[in-house]
């Protein structure tokens, strides 16, 4: 007789989960026995081609792979720049789930092309919509979903709200509307919290490292990065780092894991780096490589090309995080 997943019976959304993060997290959930319902776009004719064409997975793939890995994946389509949109998913996971929803992760975000094609413009030079292409999936849909989940979560005083942001939130990156999104989800993650825990539901903000998304590599593969830079560093330093960082599913794997720990509650409210879940509950990438924290002194200088320091440098000393806080306070 097989052994009961750690996950069955659980309920979880992924929000854009077609490809990359959302996918990886979402395999993940599934392996460990959730009932996994998966967003993203309907697809048009020419996007299908497109996929097809330079073989990117499907929305209904990723929902076919988590059944095949022992959970269960639905697919559902959904135009996350549409407040009905959002409701009838939620509607929908209510009314086949019995009210039941324990994971929510905020993954969906639209504007991986956009922002590769901004790059190097000023906040001025692009036209005003721009924000809305990098918000509004980015941002206000987290928002709208939080909402509709935290209405079935605090119910039943049990639940994980995960927001994917990065380090974009803590300085400048990339550009000023990419920032700010990123720094609000971190500060929306946290003030839901604040609202949330008496109710015994956690809300969290999740950093990433560099991610080897498929459509980060297929932009590679395309040349898309010749002319890029970005801090100091011209496209064959982001490829190298690219090309070095952490698979899709390593993130799932620390969500996985944190909606395992009974003791979930204690991280309400903080930012966690994916580097530093995989120390504490003993992760390794899916390749068997060990994912370096964001905070990580080693990392840091290896990210700067001082390889032979970085070298000297034991993995285990990390910049406290009250320090990367204050480096960057207003006051």
């Amino acid at each position: 007789m097989a052994a009961v997943k750690p996950l069955s019976g659980k309920v979880a959304i992924v929000t854009g989960a077609s490809r990359g993060i959302g996918r990886g997290i979402a395999l993940q959930l599934g392996q460990e026995g959730a009932t996994v319902y998966v967003t993203g776009r309907s697809p048009k004719e020419s996007d299908s081609n497109e996929a097809a064409q330079n073989n990117l997975p499907t929305l209904q793939s990723a929902a076919n792979e988590i059944t095949s890995r022992g959970g269960k994946g639905i697919a559902v389509y959904c135009d996350h720049r549409n407040a009905d949109d959002i409701a009838r998913l939620f509607e929908q996971v209510a009314s086949e789930q019995n009210g039941q929803l324990d994971i929510l992760v905020n993954n969906a975000f639209s504007a991986v092309n956009d922002i590769t094609k901004a790059n190097g413009k000023k906040f001025w030079e692009l036209e005003p919509s721009f924000w809305d292409s990098v918000n509004d999936v980015g941002l206000r849909n987290h928002y709208i979903c939080s909402v509709h989940a935290a209405r079935l979560m605090v119910p039943k005083r049990s639940g994980l709200i995960v927001t994917i942001s990065s380090p974009g939130g803590l300085r400048y990156l990339m550009n000023v509307a990419y920032g700010v999104g990123k720094c609000a989800k971190d500060r929306m993650a946290a003030d839901m919290a604040v609202e949330l825990k008496e109710h015994a539901v956690t809300s969290i903000s999740l950093w990433p490292g560099t991610v080897k998304t498929e459509l980060v590599m297929h932009n590679i593969k395309e040349g898309m990065f010749e002319d890029y830079h970005l801090e100091g560093l011209d496209g064959d330093d982001i490829k190298n780092i690219i090309e070095d960082g952490e698979s899709i599913e390593f993130s799932g794997m620390c969500v996985a894991a944190l909606a395992k720990d009974p003791k979930v509650i204690k991280f309400t409210g903080r930012t966690l780096f994916v580097g530093d879940l995989g120390d504490k509950y003993g992760l390794v990438d899916i390749d068997g490589r060990k994912v370096p924290s964001t905070r990580s002194v080693k990392a840091l200088l290896g990210l700067l090309q001082y390889k032979k320091t970085a070298a000297l440098v034991p993995g285990f000393i990390k910049i406290p995080g009250w320090i990367m806080s204050a480096s960057q306070s207003k006051f």
